[in-house]
């Protein structure tokens, strides 16, 4: 146990008219709308938060917690923040990853690590989390005195629900949490955010631009889902007739079964979106940041740009942008529609019925080219038939899906269809194996309704597993599916194969279904491709029951991706 503060089991609220910093800090984070805190102990915010009203939640290992605040934020599209707090010294430092996964992908969750008491500040071996954590949050922040919690606190929010979302970080010292603060002086309101539209001039120009192209694309980010403006980036595309293709982050903001609909963006993608990629001339980014990366498709150098953003420093980090447009997604996208129908003039329309047919036509040549295998019927199972009978098996209108890094990610991102918003989650600016059990687990939270579902790899859930006993314990029902091929699938023989030959350095092994049964979900092994999709159903039956569920499929190495390196 980490020495951060003066006397661990001290009781709170015993000075009096006063309340310690935690209690303080608790009632601000009610005052937020938090209703959850992921944890684990020790730390007086724990106790303080549970007295305030709000559910602690404790996880086997820190960065399962901080993913689990981050698939809540997601999910919540920011109007919540997820939260997670953690002791000073090893917890802090174990919650790394998790920050770091946030930050690369933009999501604005709130950390609350204790530390040690200030005057043990810059002494070795003190951990500073405010320090660390520089690199991977939108701020990180010490509260050095507790009569500057309100204020402190009110920052922290502020960044969290303004311009570009990110994680936050607030390091507590051990007597900051401990000092007392005046009832009377705890004046706090809830952080409204505030969002500006673009500049009508360069709305108008982009119009101008969108409506001269010959053949363009609309790419829709994560910003349009955190705007909550899938009305109107839908209103647009139809209005124009042009075809939309999301980023990874912002799947599902667009329905992928839409007649426009392309698909999504990334390492591996789909048939139709290379098809137009390779043909288009203007692109109306929205609600994304045009980063280049090994998990997103590249090849924009020799097109024409126009980019939609809330941040500033987006513009130019990775394209020379033709022109711009700085303004809130759902602001900006209504500027488009009204400038649109003016410029196309009253009762004039767009003819889309050639770019649809074209996208019927490269949509359908793809799947029938990856038909063999997503219905295929070879033992040991291929991946692409779990994902399509996954696909087919859940109510895709009531069902959240993600999915983990490595092969999962390539072979899900493709074929499974987004319906709804936020009903799937995808990530991968960083790629770190095992998010998406926290991810789920987050999403289930924030979504109890409806059914939430994680494809992950053997190796992915051999690093973060421990954590389905907190979904059991917990009551957040989840259906984790394992693809178990015993090996790291992703990466070739060719890869490192004197490794691999003489010692088996791509090889894993475990049985994952008696893992899950162990830790009290329902679980079983499937290892013919005719009983898929019955386990899905029992594993969906039993989220519905209320219990945790882990399908195990017996994989093979499927190592053919679709149209990887084509954008």
């Amino acid at each position: 146990m980490a020495p951060d503060e003066f006397d661990l089991n001290a009781p709170l609220g015993a000075g009096g008219a006063n309340m310690r910093g935690s209690e303080a800090i608790a009632r601000i984070l009610k005052e937020e709308g938090v209703g959850f805190l992921g944890i684990i102990p020790m730390n007086t915010l724990e106790e303080a938060a549970a007295i305030a009203g709000i559910r602690p939640i404790v996880f086997r290992q820190e960065r399962v917690g901080v993913n689990a605040a981050d698939g809540f934020t997601r999910v919540m599209n920011g109007k919540s923040i997820g939260v997670f707090s953690m002791q000073a010294g090893p917890g802090a430092e174990n919650a790394f990853a998790g920050a770091a996964q946030a930050f690369a992908d933009s999501v604005p969750i709130l950390l609350l690590p204790a530390a040690a008491r200030l005057d043990r500040v810059g002494v070795h071996p003190t951990f500073s989390p405010s320090r660390a954590y520089d690199e991977v949050t939108k701020w990180s922040q010490q509260i050095n005195l507790t009569e500057r919690i309100p204020e402190i606190m009110r920052r922290a929010f502020s960044r969290l629900r303004q311009g570009r979302p990110g994680p936050v970080l607030l390091e507590m010292p051990g007597d900051v949490l401990r000092g007392d603060f005046p009832d009377e002086a705890l004046t706090y309101g809830p952080v409204t955010p505030r969002r500006s539209a673009g500049d009508p001039r360069d709305i108008e120009q982009a119009v101008k631009m969108l409506l001269a192209a010959k053949r363009p694309i609309i790419q829709a980010g994560q910003g349009v889902l955190y705007a909550e403006a899938w009305d109107e980036l839908r209103e647009l595309a139809e209005l124009t007739q042009t075809p939309v293709m999301t980023t990874m982050a912002g799947k599902s903001v667009f329905p992928e079964n839409h007649s426009l609909a392309l698909g999504t963006r990334s390492g591996t993608t789909t048939g139709h979106v290379a098809h137009f990629l390779e043909r288009a001339d203007v692109i109306l980014g929205i609600g994304t940041s045009f980063t280049r990366n090994h998990y997103g498709a590249n090849l924009m150098d020799n097109m024409v740009l126009i980019q939609c953003t809330n941040d500033v420093e987006d513009l130019g980090k990775d394209y020379d942008v033709d022109h711009a447009v700085i303004g809130d997604a759902k602001l900006v996208l209504e500027q488009l529609i009204e400038q649109t129908k003016d410029s196309l003039g009253a009762g004039q329309s767009v003819d889309g019925s050639e770019t649809q047919a074209e996208i019927a036509t490269a949509k359908a040549a793809w799947l029938d080219d990856w038909m063999p295998k997503l219905t295929s019927d070879e033992i040991p199972i291929n991946p692409y038939r779990v994902v399509w009978d996954l696909m087919h098996t859940v109510d895709q209108e009531n069902t959240i899906m993600t999915h983990d890094a490595g092969s999962p990610r390539d072979q899900i991102i493709p074929f499974y269809e987004a319906l709804t918003p936020r009903g799937f989650l995808g990530w991968g600016k960083s790629t770190q194996l095992g998010h998406s059990l926290g991810l789920a687990m987050g999403a289930k939270l924030a979504a109890p309704d409806k059914t939430v579902a994680h494809l992950i790899g053997d190796y992915a859930l051999g690093m973060v597993g421990m954590d389905i006993e907190t979904a059991v314990r917990e009551n957040i029902p989840i259906l984790t599916v394992v693809l178990n091929n015993s090996s790291m699938a992703i990466y070739s023989h060719r890869s490192f194969p004197v490794a691999t030959e003489l010692f088996g350095a791509k090889s894993t092994g475990g049985d994952y279904a008696s893992v899950g049964k162990a830790l009290g979900a329902y679980a079983e092994r499937v290892e013919k491709p005719q009983d898929v999709v019955p386990a899905l159903q029992r594993g969906i039956q039993a989220n519905k029951d209320g219990q945790s569920a882990v399908i195990e499929v017996i994989s093979s190495e499927e190592q053919t991706f679709s149209m990887r390196g084509a954008v």
